[in-house]
């Protein structure tokens, strides 16, 4: 298949410093709609053989020069060959209309970096791992449940994208009138949009940030609004989604067989995060009625927020080496 021809920003433009300790370039791939995606590749210095590899993604919104970039070059320094890469529709990747999410799609990107692991000469193909952040947490599981091929996925302070969008935050809205009445509001979004013949933004993080805002809004003003995490290609930086952009996750849950994952699966969250319950409530899922638990892992982070496992806050929170012991252990 021939794949889309892409602009790629080839300085580097990332919110995190480069290590001198692995060697970095550009990749591409394509899924199985034949959307071309872009990603950061992430070896480690002097690395022979065929090595293990694990492909990054999120947060939901955010690109690769942002966090999932630092934790793909932070594990390469570990030893893992290592792609950060943005998702179908957004950054550097292809798809049209721009700033449209699929529970499928997204989903399908994961698997369709594993293919592009499957294929290259210096990568072990029965040592792939996958590791997502925030609402790509809740796709590299739903990934794990599906792709045989993945032997290790990490779900890093993670989202269920299907269960906000549907239940609201903290299930606040999780009844027949509160859905029909957002189903009704995108319905008629919908119609505006064709009439325009454009596509309305949502907005990303609000800013200037009102001083009753909730904390949890708090948390990501002070990473993506900020020189912290400011990055021009984010959604959540700028512009976010298309109002309708996410319309299809109120009625596809994306963990219905989570419990039949069989590859390892660590699920890491803050304790102090206002999405700690989609976690919680993620692995009590997966490992219940489950005959696969042994290694199945919640790593409990305490004292960290949600963005603290973006980038480590002021708390050095990631626990990095912890992540690498995962890796290895399964990725043998």
């Amino acid at each position: 298949m021939k794949e889309e021809m892409l602009t790629l920003t080839q300085e580097w433009d990332k919110t995190f410093p480069q290590s001198d300790k692995v060697s970095h370039k550009k990749v591409t791939f394509h899924n199985r709609y034949g959307i071309t995606l872009a990603a950061d590749m992430y070896t480690p210095e002097n690395a022979g053989g065929k090595l293990p590899a694990i492909a990054v993604c999120g947060p939901f919104g955010a690109v690769k020069e942002q966090c999932s970039g630092l934790y793909a070059q932070t594990l390469a320094e570990r030893g893992f060959l290592t792609i950060a890469f943005d998702p179908s529709f957004t950054g550097e990747s292809g798809g049209q209309p721009r700033y449209m999410a699929s529970p499928d799609i997204n989903t399908e990107d994961f698997m369709a970096a594993v293919d592009f692991f499957s294929v290259q000469d210096n990568i072990d193909p029965d040592r792939i791992g996958i590791l997502g952040i925030c609402g790509w947490g809740g796709m590299a599981v739903n990934t794990a449940a599906l792709d045989t091929r993945i032997k290790a996925a990490v779900a890093s302070t993670m989202y269920d994208m299907t269960r906000v969008n549907a239940n609201g935050y903290f299930d606040s809205e999780d009844s027949e009138e509160k859905r029909y009445e957002k189903k009704a509001a995108l319905n008629a979004q919908r119609i505006a949009d064709y009439k325009a013949g454009e596509y309305t933004l949502g907005g990303g993080v609000i800013d200037p940030l009102p001083e009753d805002a909730p904390y949890f809004v708090k948390d990501y003003h002070s990473y993506y609004k900020t020189e912290r995490g400011y990055h021009p290609r984010s959604l959540n930086s700028n512009g976010g989604w298309n109002v309708i952009g996410c319309m299809s996750f109120m009625n596809q849950p994306i963990l219905k067989y989570s419990n039949e994952i069989r590859s390892a699966v660590m699920i890491m969250h803050g304790d102090k995060a206002h999405s700690f319950y989609f976690g919680k409530d993620a692995f009590e899922n997966m490992t219940r009625d489950s005959k696969y638990t042994d290694n199945k892992e919640f790593l409990v982070i305490e004292g960290a927020s949600h963005t603290d496992l973006y980038d480590g806050g002021d708390k050095n929170a990631i626990p990095f080496d912890k992540l690498a012991d995962f890796y290895n252990k399964y990725l043998k």
